[in-house]
């Protein structure tokens, strides 16, 4: 089916709105459009084989449990429908629609009766019956063809998602959380398979794959097909689980129509619903939602990362509570067929945010860590941006696996794509990029071809750590009477708790002394109780120590000030912060994060990062090595960053001349 055709296909099918309007609101339309369409291809995919199976039913006797093998005999399907109704015939009785219909619906056998259930269809019969609509709106639907020979599965894949991207703009949702563009599971399924060729590729090849956010299922489908191509007698077993109904319904009727195991795709939340339990797979992919929360879901979630730690799904660590892309990813490890079972492979679509988001320690920092440390992640690709319907930003696959192959063993691939793009027509919701057929194969090479070059930087899993150090400098002050602190010390809370003449009384006896300057806290301390007595014959311990800290004041001239153990005390004010790279020793993933800080390579890291960034500029600095934290990110921009250097000044100003010339031409014109 042509863009066109497809477009005609959507643009007709959603005509009916035009029949729905002053009923139902705009974000309502797709509450009978969608529900009818998936209704309509059933009904069309069931219609060579109908007469053949209401024979088998009459001819069954009453008597028979298990009818349902032969009835999906007789229907050449996956499903089945017993009902003396079709589409067309629902026409023939303009008074009985509804009832017709509920019978027609009835006649479903469960798998894609259930489908039909999921989008609550029963409520808007009612409400279209009510309106005089329903014969209308059925009407629309018998004029369109969706039979296979007609309209593909693939096509059929297209088409849905066309009417819930509509549905979605008109309701304000975003479509992205519903499907992906095909070309863009494309290039993931490439490099999903890109190294497996010669296994995919052996007869009678089985294999799984899982999306937990499956939307419409377009990963699936574009998966299935890819594997087809490298191996027709291969077999690719699809799962998924969705958390929408209506897609979740959409995506297991295309499941059930192209002879898949509809039962496969379930319905729920990933995150405290997991549908897959115990099961792992071949293969995984996703498009989770951008920035989900997971408020709703968090106790469970904490429970299971604080009860069941790595045992369970969520060891590595939890993101922040308003970004559940960590989740998803660490869902899908758990799934991952381990390496003893052959291994696995996965891929997902993220934003810029897992990147970098969290500081050292913070749970996106160890969820980064411990995927790198343990040698998983394959590869980065940065997409461009405006590539996706319900966003403009610039998105990025991350490829994982348990099973790198010996030359990827250690290392990570990073991929700028962000170039590799072509201008649509017509924009869609924000999408007005994609990625062409000879991109997607130009970006399978690069992935491929493992080599470094302008677009692709190969580095190693100890290059996106570092050691998040705290930078201590002494503390160096004295302790003063002048004008500033004693402005300090009148509105100390201490002191505004006494009296109002002994509060007056002290503070005349502080300005008494203006100047003076102590060196040491114990001699500050001897001068404010002196000045106490004098003031007011007592001096409680708790006014000592106010009328000290009120008075001292940062001097880097001043001594510096230490401990009981004669240690220098660090100056808060000048604390500082550095990432020291980690050591080019690879290392094992410890979940202990305070594991190996006291180690000689790491002391050694710090040390000489000290001696040579640090010390040149502050001598007297050291680091606090109980506050270390290792970190990771991956800072892909800075890997492809190309410095452009500025215009020369006369270039500039020569640009600058010209414009003043032109500007004065235009004035002059005006005048006149």
């Amino acid at each position: 089916m042509s863009e066109g055709t497809l477009n005609n296909h959507a643009g007709f099918i959603w005509s009916v709105a035009d029949l729905l309007r002053n009923v139902y609101k705009q974000s309502q339309y797709g509450r009978v459009i969608l529900p009818l369409t998936v209704l309509r291809r059933l009904d069309c995919v069931l219609e060579p084989t109908k007469d053949e199976v209401l024979e088998t039913l009459v001819d069954l006797p009453e008597t028979l449990r298990n009818r349902e093998p032969l009835l999906l005999q007789a229907a050449e399907q996956a499903f089945f429908n017993t009902s003396r109704h079709t589409f067309t015939t629902l026409l023939d009785d303009p008074d009985n629609v509804a009832g017709n219909l509920r019978n027609y619906i009835a006649g479903f056998s469960e798998s894609a009766r259930d489908i039909v259930n999921k989008f609550n269809f029963d409520m808007q019969i009612d409400r279209l019956a009510d309106n005089n609509l329903l014969y209308l709106v059925v009407s629309k639907f018998v004029e369109i063809d969706l039979s296979p020979a007609v309209v593909s599965n693939l096509e059929m894949g297209y088409l849905y998602e066309e009417l819930i991207r509509k549905f979605s703009e008109l309701s304000n949702e975003t479509a992205g959380e519903h499907f992906t563009p095909r070309e863009v599971i494309r290039l993931m399924v490439n490099l999903l398979f890109a190294d497996d060729d010669e296994l995919l590729t052996r007869p009678g090849m089985v294999k799984t794959l899982l999306d937990p956010a499956c939307g419409t299922g377009g990963m699936l489908s574009v998966a299935e097909d890819y594997l087809r191509e490298l191996n027709p007698q291969a077999r690719l077993l699809v799962f998924g689980q969705e958390v929408n109904a209506e897609t979740y319904a959409t995506c297991r009727a295309d499941m059930l129509i192209k002879g898949q195991e509809a039962d496969n795709i379930r319905f729920g939340n990933s995150f405290d619903d997991d549908q897959h339990q115990g099961q792992r797979f071949d293969y995984l992919l996703a498009n989770p939602p951008f920035g989900v929360q997971w408020k709703m879901v968090k106790d469970a979630i904490r429970d299971e990362h604080d009860t069941l730690g790595f045992a369970g799904r969520f060891g590595a660590g939890l993101p922040r509570i308003n970004d559940g892309s960590f989740l998803f990813l660490q869902h899908m490890i758990s799934k991952m067929k381990r390496p003893e079972e052959g291994g696995a492979r996965l891929a997902i679509v993220f934003n810029g945010s897992p990147l970098f988001t969290g500081a050292a320690g913070s749970g996106e920092s160890e969820i980064r860590r411990w995927i790198i440390e343990s040698d998983m992640l394959e590869a980065v690709v940065a997409l461009p941006d405006q590539l996706f319907y319900n966003t403009g930003i610039f998105t990025y696959f991350w490829v994982l696996t348990n099973r790198k192959t010996s030359r990827r063993a250690g290392k990570v691939q990073l991929i700028d794509a962000r170039d590799s793009f072509t201008k649509i027509r017509k924009s869609l919701g924000q999408k007005r990029k994609e990625i062409s057929a000879e991109q997607i194969e130009d970006i399978t090479r690069l992935y491929g071809a493992f080599e470094e070059g302008s677009r692709s930087k190969i580095l190693s899993n100890e290059s996106f750590g570092f050691l998040r150090v705290t930078i201590e400098r002494p503390l160096r002050q004295c302790w003063e009477i002048t004008d500033d602190t004693l402005a300090t010390v009148e509105a100390d809370k201490t002191v505004t708790k006494l009296g109002r003449e002994q509060r007056q009384t002290l503070l005349n006896r502080l300005k008494s002394s203006i100047g003076a300057k102590y060196a040491s806290e114990s001699s500050a301390k001897t001068a404010i109780r002196e000045i106490l007595i004098s003031a007011e014959g007592s001096r409680p311990a708790a006014l000592v120590n106010a009328l000290a800290k009120s008075l001292a004041v940062k001097d880097p001239e001043a001594q510096v000030i230490t401990d009981r153990s004669g240690n220098p005390k660090p100056d808060p004010d000048l604390r500082d912060y550095e990432n020291v790279p980690l050591p080019k020793t690879r290392v094992a993933f410890e979940p202990d994060p305070t594991a190996r800080f006291d180690t000689v390579e790491y002391s050694t890291a710090i040390d000489d990062y000290l001696e040579t960034e640090v010390h040149p500029y502050v001598s007297d600095a050291w680091y606090d090595p109980d506050k270390t934290k290792i970190g990771y990110e991956i800072p892909l921009t800075r890997h492809f960053y190309t410095h452009t250097p500025t215009r020369p000044i006369k270039e500039i100003d020569t640009e600058i001349l010209k414009l003043e010339r032109e500007i004065r031409v235009i004035l002059s014109e005006i005048v006149k």
